[in-house]
């Protein structure tokens, strides 16, 4: 098959999914073989472009022209294909593990949940593979769509508040901020498409641009720059699945990426340079990883304190591209797939502690990692990646990010990072000395009256994406060859 055959079917294998998931709401074991093949052939089709991407090749499949100059489109690139293959590979680990979960916990409107599943990773493909900023919108504004019914599923009043704070915060900063910054492109530069080394040079100066860019920034809410973040911890009364969804696989990871691909193909690293703006992009990523890393040291409750922890690792991809180095944008695009294999391991284990243990806090896991080894091992592999530290590969991307801000004398980055890295220690090693160096409590002979680990899909999830993190530590030829081609080297 062609590559761009190959393009055309990553695209619509999700949504054909999508629609073949209800035709068996009735037989839970046919819903869900077709959602885990669905994702295992989404897998396949984005592995198999991996070559020819590598060799040189940018395959693209143009689908209407909507107007002259803007068409619906997509063309792979290197972040792009890397952007993809993390959300195609965790979709099948995610699955796995949404089936124990969901069936363990009994939750409602399950066909529901596995239909905006595809759904929102069809949209992830559209963004990893758009062509232009109009195709890339559309598919962010269906991303976000899709994810409402998700981040509401319990139809609670709790949850119908988070809702509304979700859609509040994405589509009103993607109408206000990210679409004019769109028009305002298309205006100065007569073309939308992304475009190596970026279509602003000699377009835009002084003020303005940094207006443009701070409108891209802002606009941009699914990455969750302060203080666009007030949606995340709100999406957090979600099944851990969702929450998973929301933090790994797409719908954060879209807006980092999409912050990513603005500066390096709409303005570009050297126009953003010659014009001194990295120092203002570096207090903005600097404020808000250093900020959510202080709240989360203070939050008890184990998913919101993952919540703004994403928060702050999310910024360091905005840092790696604010140093304005290419080692640095090389550990960004790393950082992508560094924290998405972390992430959606240490949610997998508080989802996996909630279903066992029925814990939630904290102060609640002394003892627990005696109970639920394979858990809280798993948490502590995803703990040590967010953090940074050998052997996983957020080590590699952080060292990166790092050396970037050296090389250009960027001070304040790396004040950042260093302070940033220790209190990711301080509030993650915590966590880790109580489940496995405190005694359980006393009451009732321990945390609960049942033992051992949840559901085995749950726990083979969790244990696979763990892996991943140090697999990629030692063997990181993927991510890395993709992110250097993105910076053209």
């Amino acid at each position: 098959m062609s590559p761009e055959r190959l393009v055309l079917l990553a695209l619509l294998l999700p949504f054909a999914g999508a629609l073949l998931i209800p035709v068996f709401h009735r037989q839970p074991n046919l819903r869900e073989a077709v959602t885990l093949t669905a994702a295992s052939l989404l897998c396949v089709t984005v592995s198999s472009l991996l070559a020819p991407v590598l060799d040189g090749a940018r395959p693209e499949v143009s689908l209407v022209e909507v107007l002259p100059g803007i068409s619906l489109a997509l063309k792979v690139e290197p972040l792009g294909l890397l952007f993809a293959l993390v959300a195609a590979s965790l979709w099948i680990v995610n699955s796995i593990y949404s089936i124990g979960y969901m069936r363990a916990n009994k939750e409602p409107r399950q066909t529901g949940f596995y239909v905006c599943f595809a759904i929102a990773l069809g949209s992830a493909i559209g963004i990893a593979f758009a062509k232009n900023l109009f195709t890339l919108f559309l598919f962010y504004e269906l991303l976000t769509i899709s994810t409402y019914p998700l981040v509401v599923h319990k139809l609670d009043a709790e949850a119908i508040r988070a809702g509304r704070t979700y859609l509040l915060l994405l589509l009103g900063s993607s109408l206000l901020l990210f679409l004019p910054a769109i028009v305002a492109t298309w205006v100065l530069a007569g073309t939308v498409d992304f475009t190596p080394g970026g279509i602003l040079a000699g377009k835009l100066g002084g003020p303005a641009i940094a207006l443009l860019l701070a409108l891209y920034i802002f606009g941009i809410g699914k990455a969750a720059v302060m203080p666009m973040h007030r949606w995340l911890p709100a999406a957090m009364v979600a099944p851990t699945p969702v929450s998973a969804l929301l933090h790994a696989v797409a719908v954060v990871k879209a807006g980092v990426f999409t912050i990513l691909k603005v500066v390096v193909f709409i303005f570009g690293i050297d126009t953003l340079g010659a014009q001194g703006l990295s120092v203002w992009l570096t207090a903005i990523a600097g404020t808000t990883i250093v900020i959510a890393s202080i709240v989360a040291l203070r939050q008890d409750n184990l998913k919101r304190l993952l919540a703004y922890s994403t928060i702050s690792q999310l910024s360091y991809v905005v840092l790696g591209v604010a140093i304005l180095a290419p080692i640095s944008a090389v550990g960004a695009a790393m950082h992508i797939a560094a924290h998405a294999v972390s992430k959606i391991t240490l949610f997998f284990a508080a989802g996996s502690l909630y279903t066992a243990a029925h814990l939630t806090e904290v102060k609640q896991l002394d003892g627990i990692g005696r109970r639920m080894p394979w858990t809280m091992g798993a948490f502590a592999i995803g703990a040590l990646g967010m953090i940074g530290v050998p052997p996983t590969l957020g080590f590699l991307s952080k060292w990166f990010i790092l050396t970037g801000a050296m090389q250009t004398a960027n001070w304040l980055a790396v004040g950042v990072i260093i302070v940033s890295t220790l209190l990711n220690a301080a509030y993650f090693l915590p966590i880790v000395f109580r489940a496995f160096f405190r005694e359980p409590p006393a009451a009732a002979g321990g945390h609960d009256h049942e033992t051992g680990e949840a559901p085995w899909p749950m726990v083979l999830a969790l244990s696979a994406t763990a892996a991943a993190a140090i697999i990629l530590f030692f063997w990181p030829e993927i991510p890395f060859s993709l992110a250097k081609l993105m910076i053209g080297e």
